[in-house]
């Protein structure tokens, strides 16, 4: 209890210091980390989820609530419009009274019921899978967030390359100037390269757009107000350094994925279902108390009141001996709906083994991918250096400046590109498995393995 106080203030503080920057008109820096907590604490789907766990609990409640006796008070009032007649040896005479009065308590308890017994369980396992959806969408929203993440880190590095390569390109395009105007360079050579320069220029705003909607996604996905402005704190190269450790230390077992625990509760609840049908075939037992006051008179009904308390105590026994074959053919279909429920999961789990094995060598080609990328961006940088010096000496082309910028600005765009895959397919990966570190953000979710089969 101490733990969420602590959490909760301390997210407390992170929604006040947002206001703050937000009336301030500053930039809010944060780091994926903090996205995701802010995102798990604020995000309507999270907040509705937790709703529903209260729901059910309150839904259990009230079947709980059917075991307890059941008192009401009720009152009952009639009139004589005609009283009945009697005759006895040729003669007749009225019977009965104007005014009937009648107050009193009555009271029921359920002493053996079988089939409500039965579904309390069935309230409890209501609770697991709304606990069980709440934990999956937690896991899907730091998924949704980490790739929004990745993703704005992926085009603000492209920024970031495109623009120095357009600096380059700026530089060179005014050194051909320079070279055309004393006659050395070609006409030729000197407006290539100013196009070579302009070129660019639209990329550049495309990154820029990019980056303004991946910021309002990701605001979007926090719950924050999309007038903050948010940089992140990191770049993809900072999560290069863990994501050799991440991959060698991943849980890939699918004890912990949800499409499997929500079927497995799925299937705990149509067998608990079959047992309450299969407790429709034993009797019940109701006990009931009745204590009354009576009054009888004639003229008034507001007055002449004589009342006579009575008091009853019973025992009701029902015991369904035949309906028509209704019972058993309930039986049958939940039956049956169990036995698809178990085809079902096995059919899933060979799904997500492919799909787990599938990610891992998309992993395994990232690393690949990354390493080869790091080498063309380590020989692509050599090769401009080259160029640029041999370029500064003024025995370089314009074709060769070009296509030395060209490739370096291929190879480090391709480098962020794998890098940027790689991060996505783990997260994908940690969702499919459903391990994500959620005690890490503060999250508590009850375990459900031990429900499970």
């Amino acid at each position: 209890m101490h733990h969420k106080s602590l959490i909760k203030k301390m997210l407390a503080l992170v929604i006040v210091a947002t206001s703050a920057v937000s009336a301030s008109g500053q930039t809010l820096n944060l780091t994926l980390d903090e996205c995701i907590r802010i995102a798990l604490n604020d995000n309507p789907s999270i907040i509705v989820a937790d709703m529903e766990i209260q729901r059910v609990d309150y839904s259990k409640k009230e079947v709980l609530g059917q075991l307890f006796p059941q008192v009401n008070f009720t009152a009952n009032y009639s009139r004589t419009l005609a009283k009945q007649t009697m005759v006895m040896m040729d003669q007749s005479f009225k019977v009965g009274t104007d005014n009937q009065h009648s107050v009193g308590f009555q009271g029921s308890l359920p002493i053996i019921v079988p089939s409500l017994w039965k579904s309390i369980k069935l309230s409890d396992n209501q609770i697991l899978q709304n606990i069980e959806n709440a934990r999956a969408s937690r896991l899907s929203l730091i998924n949704q967030v980490k790739n929004a993440y990745y993703a704005l880190l992926l085009a603000r590095d492209s920024k970031r390359v495109i623009e120095a390569n357009h600096n380059t390109a700026l530089y060179t395009a005014g050194v051909f100037q320079k070279q055309y105007e004393i006659g050395v360079a070609s006409e030729y050579d000197m407006t290539r390269a100013r196009v070579a320069a302009t070129t660019l220029e639209p990329s550049i705003l495309d990154a820029e757009n990019s980056i303004a909607a991946l910021k309002l996604q990701l605001k979007v996905l926090m719950g924050m107000d999309v007038n903050i402005d948010i940089e992140p704190m990191e770049t993809l190269d900072d999560f290069k350094r863990t994501m050799y450790e991440n991959t060698l230390t991943m849980d890939t077992t699918l004890t912990n994925n949800t499409n499997l625990r929500q079927l497995d509760l799925q299937t705990e609840y149509m067998e608990q279902a079959l047992h309450v049908q299969k407790m429709s075939w034993y009797p019940t037992l109701t006990g009931t108390i009745n204590y009354m006051w009576n009054s009888m008179s004639n003229g008034s009904p507001f007055k002449n009141f004589n009342w006579n308390p009575y008091s009853q105590a019973a025992l009701s026994l029902s015991w369904n001996l035949f309906s028509g074959g209704q019972r058993y053919y309930k039986q049958k279909e939940a039956e049956i709906a169990v036995r698809e429920m178990q085809w079902q999961r096995e059919n899933l789990s060979r799904s997500l083994s492919s799909q787990v094995q599938t990610q891992i060598n998309n992993i395994k080609s990232n690393l690949k991918q990354i390493e080869s990328n790091a080498a063309s961006v380590a020989l692509a940088e050599k090769s401009d250096q080259i160029m640029q010096e041999s370029f500064q000496l003024g025995v370089g082309t314009f074709l060769q400046i070009q296509d030395t910028q060209n490739a370096l600005l291929g190879a480090r765009l391709s480098y962020y590109q794998a890098i940027y895959n790689l991060l996505v397919s783990q997260s994908d990966l940690e969702l499919l498995l459903g391990n994500a570190p959620l005690n890490q953000y503060g999250v508590t979710i009850p375990d459900n393995n031990n429900t499970q089969k």
